[in-house]
């Protein structure tokens, strides 16, 4: 079996659009249409600070995505990475491919110069995070929200 992470190109927009829903299912979040084919756009743009995506292909078939963003820092002079969304189809857990995927992200913010790179899940993602603990480390930050 291969493992291949690339770039998203606007041929993936129905698989993207199949494993994003999944995502938003698993936070019990719905979004409209609209909101689809903009988050879709940003990340074609290839504009500075847009958005990012990659989409992970298990021999071929589309198994998981990740959205990631580089944006300033206040205590940095170097941009930082924000990974906003990570999914991998449920029939391909524990295969590797999110952890495929941080590393990817990884080493994009290596390339791009960013020295870190973060994001935030719910405390009852328990499975998902026993990897970050492997990869990352907890921080102590508490996120509030208006």
């Amino acid at each position: 079996m291969s493992l291949e992470i690339r770039p998203l190109v606007a041929s993936d927009r129905a698989e993207w659009g199949a494993l994003w829903q999944g995502y938003l299912a698993y936070y019990e979040t719905i979004l409209p249409k609209a909101m689809y084919d903009t988050c879709f756009a940003r990340m074609l743009s290839g504009e500075a600070g847009e958005f990012q995506g990659r989409m992970a292909l298990w021999d071929g078939r589309p198994v998981g995505l990740v959205h990631f963003l580089f944006h300033r820092h206040g205590w940095k002079v170097e941009n930082t990475c924000y990974l906003q969304d990570l999914f991998t189809l449920p029939d391909m857990r524990g295969k590797g491919v999110a952890h495929a995927m941080i590393e990817r992200v990884y080493a994009e913010a290596d390339a791009a110069g960013a020295p870190s790179v973060y994001w935030l899940t719910q405390d009852f993602n328990t499975t998902a995070r026993r990897l970050y603990d492997k990869l990352a480390t907890k921080t102590p930050f508490i996120k509030y929200a208006r």
